[in-house]
């Protein structure tokens, strides 16, 4: 997976937009106002994700390039270093994961909105 598919794959969702909230590399995708995912546009190509913080557990300990949420909370986020996963199909689970949490976790009437 490269930014490009990355970008595309999150815009695809419902109610996803894009920012620069923070500066100029680090690009957010968000759904209703809350981030879901991020990504720094200089250096190597690495995704934050949030996660259910048992499950971002298990993923650090089973996968060697998922590690604890970079300049995150990290209990709740974990940073994946894209270039040393060969599977995007795993990548786009963690991000429909991190995507769905979030929706969870917005008021019914935000919901129903998307």
């Amino acid at each position: 997976m490269n930014i490009e598919e990355f970008r595309a794959y999150c815009l695809k969702k419902k109610g996803v937009s894009e920012e620069f909230p923070f500066d100029e590399d680090t690009l957010v995708f968000k759904v209703a106002g809350k981030m879901f995912t991020l990504t720094g546009l200089a250096g190597d190509f690495r995704i934050n994700l949030k996660c259910n913080p048992e499950k971002a557990i298990e993923l650090r300990e089973k996968y060697p390039f998922v590690i604890p949420g970079y300049h995150m909370n990290k209990k709740h986020w974990n940073t994946i270093i894209v270039k040393n996963c060969d599977s995007s199909k795993l990548i786009h689970q963690w991000i429909d994961n991190s995507y769905e949490l979030v929706v969870s976790g917005l008021t019914r009437k935000q919901r129903e909105a998307l």
